[in-house]
């Protein structure tokens, strides 16, 4: 009886002693695996994932992007959009040119998260294209649907332009100002409000401003443009770090 009890210990004891053994191995074969890196292969293809592309195809229609035209590396430009030279677009906006033509004209810039599209037709029988001309400033969240707005003219940030609205040249929009469709700013004026309306004309000295403004943001985009080459910027700091006798 005795015996066959100690038997039953024994037996128990070392069921228990091989269990606990065969943990303590996978433990550690767990521990080696997870230590591994994982190497991608050689042929593997080197997939962007970063989830946004900034040119956008729509069937025939590709965007178009002068050499020397700033575009942000978040910004969105699909289908009929066209960047001129020394033109800017700058973080988060989104030009969809997928109804019509959408054109940034020579030395203009559109500020930070401005939203940029064009309707099939205008209400006022105008062209439906959003034309956007030479050194025109569009304000950090605007929203442009449609609409023209000639040489040299400054529309204020959080400005609304709908459909068939035209701003003639020399012309500033006050920030958070509404343009109703078909609405016309004339030459030389300063307009402001929800509706839009006439403020005051602009004095000679202003609108020689207007351009200058769009130079200098031009200027600014020069130094944002080298961050974005398409090699980086890194040998720069390589030739920097080298020694003078390598």
């Amino acid at each position: 009886m005795a015996t066959s009890i100690a038997a039953r210990i024994s037996r128990k004891a070392a069921a228990s002693a091989f269990s606990a053994h065969r943990h303590v191995i996978s433990s550690r074969c767990f521990a080696t695996e997870s230590a591994k890196t994982i190497s991608p292969s050689s042929d593997r293809v080197k997939w962007d994932y970063r989830g946004q592309r900034k040119i956008i195809p729509l069937g025939q229609w590709v965007p178009k992007v002068a050499v020397d035209a700033y575009v942000a590396p978040n910004v969105v430009l699909a289908g009929q959009v066209t960047v001129y030279d020394g033109a800017s677009v700058w973080s988060g906006c989104v030009l969809r040119g997928d109804l019509n033509k959408i054109t940034v004209g020579f030395c203009s810039n559109v500020q930070e998260r401005c939203v940029i599209h064009a309707a099939w037709s205008s209400p006022t029988g105008l062209p439906a294209e959003t034309s956007i001309e030479r050194f025109v400033t569009i304000g950090a969240y605007s929203l442009l649907r449609s609409c023209t707005i000639e040489p040299e003219c400054i529309i204020g940030q959080h400005s609304i332009l709908m459909e068939g609205s035209l701003v003639e040249t020399h012309s500033i929009l006050e920030a958070g100002s509404v343009v109703p469709p078909g609405r016309r700013i004339p030459t030389g004026e300063l307009w402001a409000g929800n509706p839009a309306r006439f403020v005051r004309a602009l004095t000679h000295e202003e609108t020689l401003e207007i351009p200058k403004l769009a130079v200098a943001i031009n200027d600014l985009s020069k130094e944002h443009f080298s961050e974005f080459l398409p090699y980086s910027t890194v040998y720069l700091e390589l030739r920097s770090s080298r020694s003078p006798w390598e």
